[in-house]
């Protein structure tokens, strides 16, 4: 069935949801800053996703025909996966969790968010003005 919405409508809610669950990994690292014995743990979804969308880690993108860009993948098949530092510690008593790293993380999956929620939110009012245009 044909829907109203674009088809990368879903791919970006998928992703944007792994930079929510990002988030919230990021803050629950930097609340455990001086907890001993805390190990930092990430998430990473990046790889799944050029996985799912047929992109390679050069960064090329496959075609299918050649008027087309593919998507290869459906956001359905995409997981994130959250893994934890396993560095040993040097010294006894100090956490593992780097506070200019996480802060530089936290920085950069905001700016991404904010890209993201900018594109959804430019083709929801795209699709308000075509309501309101076609009522004329």
């Amino acid at each position: 069935m044909k829907s109203l919405f674009p088809d990368h409508i879903d791919l970006t809610a998928k992703v944007m949801n792994f930079q929510l669950q990002r988030q919230n990994i990021v803050s629950a690292n930097l609340a455990n800053l001086n907890t001993p014995g805390y190990k930092a743990r990430r998430l990473e979804f990046e790889k799944d996703l050029q996985a799912a969308l047929g992109i390679s880690e050069s960064g090329a993108m496959t075609r299918t025909h050649p008027n087309h860009l593919p998507v290869a993948g459906s956001p359905e098949s995409m997981e994130a996966s959250v893994t934890k530092s396993l560095t040993p510690r040097v010294v006894q008593g100090v956490d593992n969790v780097d506070l200019d790293a996480e802060m530089a993380a936290m920085a950069k999956n905001n700016l991404l968010y904010s890209t993201l929620s900018t594109v959804m939110q430019k083709n929801f009012s795209g699709m308000k003005q075509i309501i309101a245009d076609g009522g004329k």
